[in-house]
């Protein structure tokens, strides 16, 4: 069954990496622009390097290479995949979920 989380469940959004450095730091201000210009500029996005991230993390957006580490640093965290460090649309439909209140499933 695949997992799933309500943006009201949500206290932080996570953007997850390797070594925390380069295009993820660029893609969790992508991502905190499309909050802002949803009008949610409250929505907390931060960037963990894979080794930092808290056993407790409930909702993470990572790269699809390296979802086995981050399952592995938060095993109960709904975990979302992108493709791509910039627009890709995994970014756009959880701004979407948001808006709309509609839940997120894992990928």
């Amino acid at each position: 069954m695949t997992k799933s989380i309500h943006p009201s469940d949500i206290g932080t959004v996570i953007l997850a990496c390797e070594a925390g450095i380069g295009s993820s730091l660029m893609s969790v201000n992508s991502l905190k622009k499309k909050f802002k210009a949803a009008k949610l500029p409250d929505v907390k996005v931060i960037h963990k390097a894979t080794p930092t991230i808290p056993k407790d993390a409930k909702f993470i957006i990572c790269h699809e290479g390296i979802k086995g580490s981050v399952r592995i640093a938060a095993p109960d965290a709904v975990i979302v995949t992108f493709k791509m460090f910039f627009n890709d649309p995994v970014f756009d439909k959880v701004v979407k979920a948001f808006v709309e209140g509609t839940e997120i499933a894992e990928s």
